[in-house]
Formats: C-alpha cells, structure tokens, sequence
C-alpha cells in the first residue's frame, strides 16, 4: 500500500507533535509537515502536496491583520479550489452545529473532535485517502438540522435505487467504508464502488457525506 502523506495543521504545539508521533508509527502514514496557521497551511500545502490535511477550524495569526488572517474553514475554501485531490479533515474542540455546517459547506470530507480516540483519526485519515468521507454520529446529526433548515428543490425520492443500492446508502450511513461494505454483502469491493457511483448520480449526491445526510433525511437510519 502507498503511504499516506498528511499535513497537520493546528496552533498548539503539543497536539501537533502527540499526533504527529501517532501517525508515524503507523507502517501507512507519513507526515510531511506542519503547520501552526491557515495561511502557513496553504504554503505547505502548495509546496508538499500532501494526501491529507488534519485542519484546526481556529487559530489565531498574530503576524498577519483581520483581513489577511486564514483560519481553517477559510483556508479549505482556498485549498478545495486549488488542490481539491487533497482531503481535508477537521480535527478540532469545536462541535457547534455552526462550525460543523461551515466546515462541510467549505469542502472538508471528515469532521472529528479532539477528544475522539486515536483510532478514529486513524480511520478517518484512511478512509479520506481513498475517496470516502467520515462523519461521526453525532457530527452527522449536527449537519442534518443546519442542512435541513435550507431552501431547496424537492430531493429524488429513494424509491429510484435498486434493493442492494437501498442497502449500500444505508451502510454508508452507518459509517461503514467501501472495504466493510463489500464484506457486510458478501461482494468485492469494485461491485461497492459501482453502485456508489449509481446512488451519487440517481440521487443527485455529490460525495458520502451528503448520502450520509440523505439517508439520515430518510429515516433509513437512526441517530443518537
């Protein structure tokens, strides 16, 4: 398996080196750098590349004005445009619907919280590195009412999916990856990724995380 490169980008010191030390232990990580600020994130980032952002949502920049100053939403904003191959997660205290809204509408693909335990982050940087988003429960639950509350066309009703695609959204919305679906209905992971790309397009869906929504949306699954 290619290694993972990843870019960690937090204002505190301390939570940058613990994590930087977990991911190096692992045989499939890598990390390429750091970075304290969002402005210094997209320097990195430009330069290095990376597969993966961990992005902080606020950090203060003292050396630059109110104007200049990038905090992490901001900075995804740019680097979505820029670079959007590279997934970016939030890794950060903040759990307010508000911060979890702006955070998904700027680009990110997985949203945890600093408290969450290693093996989260862990599986939510490799799920992003292959093109899958990570919401937890009750991240999801926090999106769905900020994303309920806005106007919109009527969504496509779930009636146009087939049985097994009924069953692959709603294991998407359970939290499972590609691999974990593919052993849950006994199929290869190929079949899996062939009737995402079937939901995304009947549904009108862009990435998992809004077929996360959607499925929450529908009653197909339940949340805490």
């Amino acid at each position: 398996m290619d290694e993972i490169s990843v870019l960690i980008v937090d204002d505190h010191t301390l939570f940058r080196k613990g994590v930087h030390k977990m991911l190096e232990a692992e045989e499939d990580m890598k990390v390429v750098g750091e970075a304290s600020t969002g402005r210094e994130a997209l320097e990195q980032a430009r330069a290095l590349m990376p597969d993966i952002i961990l992005m902080d949502i606020k950090m203060p920049d003292p050396s630059a004005g109110s104007e200049q100053a990038l905090d992490g939403i901001k900075a995804t904003r740019i680097l979505c445009r820029e670079m959007p191959h590279i997934g970016i997660i939030f890794v950060t205290m903040f759990q307010d619907d508000e911060f979890v809204f702006k955070g998904l509408q700027a680009g990110g693909r997985g949203y945890i919280l600093k408290d969450a335990d290693p093996e989260t982050m862990l599986r939510a940087i490799r799920a992003v590195a292959h093109g899958e988003s990570l919401l937890g429960p009750s991240i999801a639950q926090k999106a769905l009412r900020q994303f309920s509350a806005l106007p919109g066309k009527q969504a496509p009703l779930v009636d146009e999916l087939t049985p097994r695609e009924l069953e692959v959204l709603t294991l998407i919305a359970e939290g499972l990856c590609n691999k974990e679906i593919a052993q849950e209905l006994t199929i290869s992971e190929k079949t899996v990724k062939n009737h995402i790309n079937n939901i995304f397009s009947k549904l009108h869906l862009y990435d998992r995380a809004q077929a996360m929504l959607y499925a929450i949306r529908k009653g197909l699954v339940k949340i805490e």
